[in-house]
């Protein structure tokens, strides 16, 4: 990865406040060309703080696009950052009316010639689309990246009718950390300390908003670009990761979107840009592959026209990596494998192939901690994001193994057919395909869960009648991978899967499983390569000038007691019992370049007995502090969030503790019972 030091225009950035129609200001900063003549604006829209949390990343790239010609634009949401309002739930209408005020107002700018592109990752990569399904006139393309089309079903929610546990709780954690800091002093004066109180009031957890429901039902849909894909008329570069839980999305927009506007692209990449260097890898030049998309839509410019290498809508509808087998390790700098482009999706290239499980049918009783090695549930490039070894996985699971003769690349989200007798009324399959090396090791390949209560649609809570028999089908998520010959392909079955999927109440009973009848069908690609696929070296601008280490005045948060491992397991053997503990990762202090100081460290714990489901317990705790010289300014915010269960209701507890030097300005404990089932 190299930083370009010069750019084909200048540049130059400001800071400004956009006003909505209410009259609620939000702030942004603008990095222009240095041109007299207008040009197209480019959109990045979120909740996450542009003057420190995404500050180093949003200098990787809003630069490099002004410096090529582009009015690029970060805005912070409504109720956030140094934004006026107060925040409101992620999946309200509102966030998307406003963030297509933003674009109308961009549009209307002088130095904006009326055309409009939005981009962005993660939650800022969903905005985008969900901007894009109302349709504004001036936005004419987006780029998303890692981004969810369904919130209830390919989100950090809800997994095939499952609590996901790791996913829903530490979402709603954070978010209630990140919604309770202030705005900043430095860019909004005095008027802070009207600002926060009004913000904290405000502020709801939302776990028990998920919780309370539980299945996919008008709150979800209406916050879901996937209930009406025909919405949205802005041309679409999807872009995803195979480690990423959202990708897909990508496989979903290319298949319903029309061909002759949309174009999806999926490498081996965790929840991170495609050009940031973190692992997995390799990284390619995005910025590039982003600047001939912008060209393209927003400038007319066209392969013909000698204005880019080749033009965009040339490109396989579907450019995907298809990994290679490799050796185990929780983090991989680059990945092995090849580029390979599908002209269609789904591909005349890919069909399915059906592996047939054979024996006598088998009681499936995975131990409650079974998932412990599951890896996290979003990686975002450190150390110990990735599954290790799967063997212990494997030998809480029913496993059945398949030979492979030829390598065999698989492409696409394999499907399993399961025939179950369950004796209780509620539980869950989890199936996972991992790659088997000569020696016994086992990588995971992709995995894909069932709450058993969703097997007749997400829309709904069907209970098992006890001791029935049923055929059950569900998909895993997608993936490019290749099975070496010699190799064997593993289908796993386990009935627990913690901490990503909350466990039922009825689930230590398991279930059996009954080979006839049931089946994995993998989506086998054919293995010539077909177009050459290519990229640029990555690239980006000069970096912002973070520094990192520890607090000035030697403040430690409440939650870093000493130096800890990214995630650690623990066992109590004479309890049975199974604690892990997880850090996010955003720990330690960074000092910006405008002076602020910001700490942040966070604490994510999963407790289990490995017999009881009752058990399950989910605990993070946050600090955060923000710390000024000039003007002097300080303020803390610390938060707890609880999740605990019996067999009928969710329990959760949630705290918020704020103080502005010694002071506590904010001091507020919820606690709510939310039914496990829909009433």
């Amino acid at each position: 990865m190299h930083n370009r030091p010069s750019f084909p225009y200048e540049t130059a950035h400001e800071d400004l406040r956009i006003p909505l129609p209410d009259g609620t200001r939000l702030y942004a900063r603008v990095w222009r060309p240095l041109t007299n003549e207008p040009v197209p604006a480019l959109l990045e829209y979120l909740p996450y703080r542009l003057t420190d949390w995404t500050a180093p990343r949003d200098w990787q790239r809003h630069p490099w696009y002004a410096g090529h010609g582009y009015a690029s634009v970060r805005v912070d949401a409504r109720g956030h950052g140094n934004s006026e309002g107060v925040p409101g739930d992620a999946s309200a209408v509102t966030e998307a009316a406003d963030g297509a005020a933003v674009v109308e107002w961009l549009a209307s700018q002088p130095w904006c010639d009326g055309k409009v592109g939005m981009f962005g990752i993660s939650w800022g990569g969903v905005d985008p689309l969900r901007v894009a399904a109302l349709a504004p006139e001036p936005l004419k393309a987006v780029v998303t990246v890692c981004a969810t089309d369904d919130r209830y079903d390919n989100d950090v929610h809800y997994a095939g009718g499952s609590v996901l546990a790791a996913g829903l709780h530490a979402r709603a954690a954070a978010l209630l950390a990140f919604s309770s800091r202030p705005p900043d002093p430095r860019y909004v004066g005095d008027a802070w300390r009207e600002m926060w109180p009004a913000r904290l009031e405000a502020v709801e957890p939302a776990g028990h908003t998920w919780l309370a429901h539980p299945t996919r039902d008008a709150y979800w849909r209406q916050g879901s670009v996937r209930e009406n894909y025909g919405a949205i008329e802005a041309a679409v570069l999807a872009v995803g990761g195979w480690h990423d839980p959202y990708r897909d999305t990508v496989l979903g927009l290319v298949e319903h979107l029309p061909s002759d506007r949309v174009r999806g692209l999926i490498g081996p990449w965790s929840h991170q840009y495609p050009d940031r260097g973190l692992p997995p890898g390799p990284a390619i030049g995005f910025l590039r592959e982003t600047l001939r998309w912008w060209d393209h839509w927003l400038k007319g410019r066209t392969a013909s026209d000698g204005a880019s290498p080749a033009g965009v809508l040339a490109e396989p509808l579907l450019r995907a990596y298809v990994i290679g087998s490799h050796a185990q390790a929780t983090a991989h700098a680059a990945l092995p494998g090849r580029w390979v482009g599908e002209p269609a999706w789904p591909s005349p290239g890919v069909s399915s192939v059906t592996y047939t499980l054979r024996g006598a049918p088998v009681l499936v009783r995975s131990p409650m901690h079974t998932g412990v090695d599951a890896g996290r549930l979003l990686p975002i490039g450190h150390e110990a994001d990735l599954p290790p070894d799967q063997r212990a996985e494997d030998a809480r699971s029913a496993c059945f193994d398949f030979p492979v003769a030829e390598e065999t690349w698989v492409l696409g989200r394999p499907r399993v057919r399961l025939r179950l007798t369950c004796e209780v009324p509620r539980g869950q399959v989890v199936a996972r395909v991992c790659d088997v090396a000569p020696d016994g090791s086992s990588t995971l390949v992709t995995r894909g869960v069932l709450n058993l209560s969703a097997r007749h649609g997400r829309d709904r809570s069907v209970p098992w009648t006890p001791g029935a028999t049923e055929d059950v089908a569900f998909a895993l998520n997608g993936i490019g991978y290749a099975v070496p010959s010699g190799h064997r392909i593993r289908l796993a079955v386990s009935s627990a899967y913690w901490p990503w999927v909350w466990p039922e109440p009825g689930s230590a009973a398991g279930f059996t499983l009954d080979p006839a009848g049931s089946a994995l069908e993998l989506p086998v690609r054919t293995r010539d390569t077909g177009p050459a696929v290519a990229f640029e070296e990555a690239g980006q601008s000069p970096p912002l000038g973070v520094t990192h280490g520890v607090a000035a005045d030697g403040w430690s948060p409440d939650t870093l007691d000493e130096p800890r491992p990214e995630r650690r397991v623990v066992r109590d053997v004479a309890e049975g019992a199974w604690r892990l503990e997880f850090d996010p990762g955003h720990g330690g202090t960074r000092v910006y370049p405008d002076g602020l100081e910001f700490t942040e460290d966070a604490l994510e714990t999963y407790t289990i007995a490995e017999h009881d489901p009752l058990t399950a317990r989910a605990r993070s705790d946050w600090s955060i502090r923000l710390r000024r010289p000039e003007p002097a300014c300080e303020a803390v915010v610390r938060t707890r969030s609880e999740i605990i269960c019996d067999g009928v209701d969710f329990f959760t507890s949630d705290e918020v503790v704020c103080t502005a030097g010694d002071e506590v300005v904010f001091h507020r404990t919820w606690e709510k019972r939310v039914p496990r089932t829909p009433l």
